[in-house]
């Protein structure tokens, strides 16, 4: 009976161990927890290392929260963010990919065009894009200025979820 007490007693000391060595060692050197006024949380998906949601020290840029996913894919392009532009807190982002992903025999770049500068009539070459949403980017454009990110699509009138999500991997914002 007394082994069996010590086991547990044993068994037990090995497990807290274990639990308090995963606690101290789980924190990324990019991802620091802080008081929650001070706590700013990012998404970003598609074509990084580590997809996910960061919560960092401060605000921060696309460039910093690529960094701190590990950097782009190599099917990353680069061509559908900037690197300097600030970051919301709670907002999701997306890195689009310069290839099809689903189609692992292509190794043809997807056709994008450029929300910043393309016209009405380029931009419905886009699936998803009518001549009226293709008119509202302009639009949009023209009264605020440049699209900093892939997501302030969302801000144009006509454009909700799906279509953002249905054309996203075939825009650029800059060449």
């Amino acid at each position: 009976m007394i082994k069996i007490i010590i086991a547990i007693v044993a068994l037990s000391a090995i497990i807290l161990g274990g639990v308090a060595f995963a606690a101290t060692h789980q924190t990324n050197s990019n991802t620091v927890l802080v008081d929650e006024e001070n706590r700013f949380s990012f998404t970003i998906e598609g074509e990084v290392s580590k997809p996910g949601t960061y919560v960092l020290e401060e605000v921060t840029t696309m460039g910093q929260l690529i960094d701190s996913a590990g950097g782009l894919t190599s099917n990353g392009d680069e061509l559908s963010f900037f690197e300097d532009v600030t970051l919301t807190s709670g907002q999701t982002y997306y890195i689009a990919g310069k290839y099809d992903a689903s189609d692992i025999c292509s190794n043809a770049p997807i056709q994008k065009v450029n929300i910043n500068s393309d016209n009405a009539d380029e931009l419905m070459s886009i699936n998803g894009i009518s001549s009226s949403i293709a008119s509202a980017i302009v639009s949009y454009r023209v009264e605020n200025g440049t699209f900093r990110t892939l997501e302030d699509l969302l801000n144009v009138y006509g454009i909700g979820n799906a279509t953002y999500r249905k054309v996203r991997g075939y825009v650029i914002l800059h060449n």
